[in-house]
């Protein structure tokens, strides 16, 4: 179980830590953490997530105690996890982030600063905004229908696979600093995936439209920018405009992914004849053929495969932001 300070003095903030996030370096460094938190926030309680899950049910029993703000310390899985308790509360709760993940997607596309001095000043000063959130309808793992919020981006195809493998990796095991050990391991897993990259045959119906058949190489649904530790897949989405930025990359040879690898990160390969873009707000998604099964990402975690139905949530959650 993980440690739970949910119901202690409710008129604090609660930070949920996720002590494994950035390959345990949240862990490594969570006094220094709490230290600028309080020098530069205020007083806060903490609770700490022990295994996946944790952070979604620590956050709904805060909000439901009478928590009204509460932050997620971790990175984007952690935040997920944090935004899908307040959300299923059905309480007016705000969230707040203390960057301390490998990828920081949403980090970025909030534009909060690293430092944890500046991220604590932003909680502290910041604006509170609210955001729209996508919902996931897929098959989980155990082969049950569940539902998942995301703020950032779920996808399928590259992404889902980068992931899988990361997740098996060992081969940077040796490095000192377990930041740089996640980095190392999440950047050659998603070339070994690239050179080895085939696309996958899906079944789409956008807004309600029509079957089509589609090959990818990575189906994004994104209600932000960013993903995969950086790569601006979706610089046309907005966190706040209603919609879902549908962002499909067709069948691309691994020569061409890797000489236009910049341009992904730039956000500037919605240019490309392999790449589609669409604003939606729903689409249901999957595999071409039954015998297929395709893994579902969201927001860097695997919760599980197609088929999916995807939906935008307008005004899902109030978020504090930095100030401009």
């Amino acid at each position: 179980m993980p440690i739970d300070n949910t119901r202690s003095d409710t008129k604090l903030p609660l930070v949920i830590v996720n002590p494994r996030s950035a390959s345990g370096s949240t862990r490594e460094k969570w006094s220094r953490t709490a230290s600028e938190l309080r020098s530069h926030f205020g007083p806060f309680s903490a609770a700490f997530t022990k295994s996946q899950g944790d952070g979604m049910m620590l956050a709904e029993r805060a909000a439901r105690a009478g928590r009204s703000f509460i932050i997620a310390c971790g990175g984007d899985g952690t935040i997920n996890e944090v935004a899908n308790g307040i959300i299923r509360s059905g309480v007016d709760v705000e969230l707040g982030i203390v960057p301390s993940g490998t990828g920081g997607d949403f980090r970025r596309a909030l534009g909060l600063p690293l430092s944890i001095r500046e991220a604590a000043i932003a909680l502290r000063d910041g604006r509170t905004e609210t955001i729209d959130a996508g919902k996931v309808t897929f098959l989980g793992h155990d082969g049950e229908t569940a539902s998942r919020f995301f703020l950032n981006i779920s996808s399928v195809g590259l992404a889902a696979s980068v992931i899988k493998r990361v997740k098996a990796a060992k081969l940077f095991d040796w490095l000192p600093l377990e930041g740089v050990r996640g980095k190392a391991n999440f950047a050659f897993s998603a070339l070994q995936e690239v050179i080895d990259i085939d696309p996958v045959t899906v079944r789409v119906s956008i807004d309600g439209g029509p079957e089509k058949t589609l090959q990818t190489i990575c189906l994004c649904v994104a209600n932000s920018r960013y993903f995969g530790g950086g790569m601006m897949i979706a610089p046309d989405a907005k966190i706040n405009d209603g919609f879902l930025d549908l962002v499909n990359v067709g069948d691309m040879t691994t020569a061409k992914i890797l000489l236009n690898s910049l341009s992904l990160y730039r956000g500037t390969h919605l240019g490309l004849s392999e790449v589609q873009s669409k604003s939606i707000r729903t689409i249901e998604v999957k595999a071409a053929s039954p015998n297929d099964e395709i893994l579902l990402e969201t927001d860097g975690e695997l919760p599980g495969r197609l088929p999916a139905k995807f939906e935008i949530v307008q005004n899902a959650i109030r978020i504090r932001a930095p100030r401009s």
